[in-house]
């Protein structure tokens, strides 16, 4: 279960990389640098977290979890609220504005806050390795009596 974790973790943080770099193909933006923000920060913290459950599983599998858990949530806030719930119209015409460059499959709004690919895809990514995670904590060995 823990190979299934790690491969989980590095497709996320292989897409999460592409946020530090920004990524364009031809005339199209996936996403734009965002190095100098807390997304940096964020990177770093999740690199490091993702050694130590590598090498320190023993601790390393907690703080991971918890960290990607409050991810979770700060994607959910910042993105997927305004979606499901709705936002106000400058919200939203702030939110075009701001990722108005990034390539969207659904085409932006003015009624509704819809999020650009790469955070749809990020947010995918995030759900499947806290659940990786959540079931690799959760995960006993069955050990077999004999009486």
């Amino acid at each position: 279960m823990k190979k299934i974790c790690i491969i989980s973790i590095a497709i996320l943080f292989l897409w999460f990389s592409m946020d530090m770099t920004g990524f364009s193909i031809g005339g199209l933006t996936l996403v734009e640098s965002a190095w100098n923000s807390i997304d940096g920060v964020m990177w770093l913290m999740f690199l490091g977290l993702s050694i130590l459950f590598i090498f320190k599983e023993k601790t390393g599998k907690y703080i991971l979890t918890i960290f990607v858990l409050l991810w979770t949530v700060i994607q959910f806030v910042f993105h997927w609220r305004y979606t499901l719930f709705g936002a106000s119209e400058q919200k939203i015409i702030s939110y075009n504005r701001y990722f108005k460059e990034t390539y969207h499959i659904i085409p932006e709004s003015d009624k509704i806050l819809i999020p650009d690919l790469y955070h749809i895809v990020l947010f995918l990514l995030i759900i499947e390795t806290l659940i990786c995670l959540i079931l690799f904590l959760n995960n006993k060995k069955e050990y077999k009596y004999e009486l």
